[in-house]
């Protein structure tokens, strides 16, 4: 299923216009069936008005300081137990190539569990799914409910029977040195 897309922007007069009214087609990772993700905006750097509404240069999944990314992304049924993928190099070329940088965010041993330089505005449009911190906690929600993840480490895991779908807004934030990096620094 597509996504329609309208983006204004400034005609030459700067008079506001529509520029763009387009259906966006999910990217989707055949060794991983059900995830999909809708890149619906981003750039890497702050914008700047007026502006054409052309789309901005972002090729990264993960905005970098001062960027930004605005997505769509579904977490199909039984996430919370995916199979092991036998050929790991070919999940990360495939995933390398249709989302950018993503794979190189995910853990190797601990399926689906990140972590990013990014605070992300999330909203549950419809399903349900359970957000994993490092601790193993788990947080329940529904279709309605908001989140703020502030550069944690997490996994979305989906124990329920229908698709999950998130709206999203991700701003790239610099991370600072931790205590534990701090301290092994020092010795």
């Amino acid at each position: 299923m597509n996504v329609r897309r309208v983006v204004t922007g400034h005609s030459e007069d700067w008079k506001a216009a529509v520029v763009s009214d387009t259906e966006v087609a999910p990217d989707t990772v055949g060794l991983l069936p059900g995830l999909a993700w809708y890149k619906l905006w981003g750039a890497d750097r702050p914008p700047r008005f007026p502006d054409n509404g052309s789309q901005p240069f972002a090729p990264a999944f993960f905005p970098p300081l001062g960027g930004y990314r605005f997505l769509l992304f579904t977490v199909p049924p039984g996430a919370a137990q995916r199979p092991p993928v036998v050929d790991r190099k070919a999940l990360f070329t495939e995933m390398e190539q249709t989302v950018p940088g993503l794979a190189l965010h995910m853990e190797r041993n601990t399926p689906g569990m990140h972590t990013s330089d990014s605070i992300d505005f999330g909203y549950v449009v419809s399903g349900e799914v359970w957000l994993e911190l490092d601790d193993g906690k788990q947080v329940h929600l529904r279709a309605g409910d908001t989140y703020v993840q502030n550069g944690t480490r997490h996994a979305w895991r989906n124990k329920a029977s229908e698709s999950c779908r998130i709206l999203v807004v991700l701003i790239g934030v610099p991370r600072q040195p931790s205590r534990l990096d701090v301290a092994r620094e020092s010795t």
